[in-house]
């Protein structure tokens, strides 16, 4: 049985190229916060060591301050109420997607990530990538989700997402765990990113076999840790002299949250913690 201290090795194959799921803006600070200690469970190679787009897209924003507090209300994330709640709420947003893929801008580009819930020994999880070092980029070794561009053969985002997903972990995610899509990010370069969110159930009973030439690492962080506000702070980006943003990160565990993968983490979260 996985436990959160449990580290796993396996050797991979396969390759294909995982999404590039964080800004590429030059980093101003990191707001510090305080350390905790925190195991998430992992699982090793040992091969290796914005602007929206304009449609409107549901998105939940309500549950902003209950996805920040310390609380017992994420215990309830998983539960078949609150599943049937997203599902309603994401369900017109697969339509969307469809309906501003079908415009065929010229050179518009298109991914997808899958924001992956799960389970481990019963407490509520996310689950994420460590990219592999040997990757080509300025982001090699970066946490990210599942993900990457769409191919020709998809039939949708969710399809891109699902198809990643058996090409970087070495599962398949069955249609039936997708829960809906999150509204849409961009990243530096124009690229349309789309968020599956998946409930991939206990990590028990996967066995995943992770691509070496993209993965190095799996590990995962729990939802209690992920609300917990100590371990939330904020990154502040420029891009010139009169203008910045800030972004969220996710401190604290194995590895630093950040990103666009921050983001999209953040987003699920506001939608998934039942107010």
């Amino acid at each position: 049985m996985l436990t959160n201290s449990t580290t796993q090795t396996v050797t991979v194959e396969n390759t294909h190229t995982l999404l590039q799921s964080h800004l590429t803006h030059g980093q101003d600070f990191v707001r510090p916060l305080s350390l905790s200690a925190h195991s998430p469970w992992t699982l090793e190679n040992k091969h290796n060591k914005p602007q929206l787009p304009s449609l409107s897209f549901h998105q939940t924003i309500a549950t902003h301050q209950a996805a920040t507090c310390v609380s017992d209300t994420w215990r309830d994330c998983l539960s078949p109420g609150n599943e049937n709640r997203c599902r309603q709420h994401l369900g017109p947003n697969l339509k969307l997607y469809e309906l501003q893929k079908g415009r065929k801008e010229r050179n518009q580009r298109w991914a997808s990530v899958l924001v992956s819930l799960c389970s481990l020994d019963g407490e509520p999880a996310f689950l994420f990538t460590l990219r592999s070092s040997t990757l080509k980029g300025r982001h090699k070794g970066d946490v990210s989700f599942a993900g990457g561009k769409s191919d020709p053969s998809d039939s949708d985002v969710v399809a891109t997402a699902l198809r990643e997903a058996r090409e970087e972990l070495g599962v398949n995610v069955r249609i039936e765990k997708v829960w809906g899509v999150l509204k849409p990010l961009r990243d530096a370069s124009g690229m349309v990113i789309a968020p599956v969110l998946a409930n991939l159930g206990p990590l028990e009973e996967l066995n995943f076999k992770p691509n070496p030439g993209e993965v190095d690492e799996i590990f995962t962080l729990s939802l209690s840790h992920l609300c917990n506000p100590q371990n939330r702070g904020y990154t502040h980006f420029r891009t010139g002299d009169k203008y910045g943003y800030t972004l969220p990160v996710f401190r604290n565990g194995k590895h630093r949250v950040w990103g666009l993968t921050a983001v999209a983490l953040d987003h699920t979260l506001k939608l998934i913690v039942p107010p």
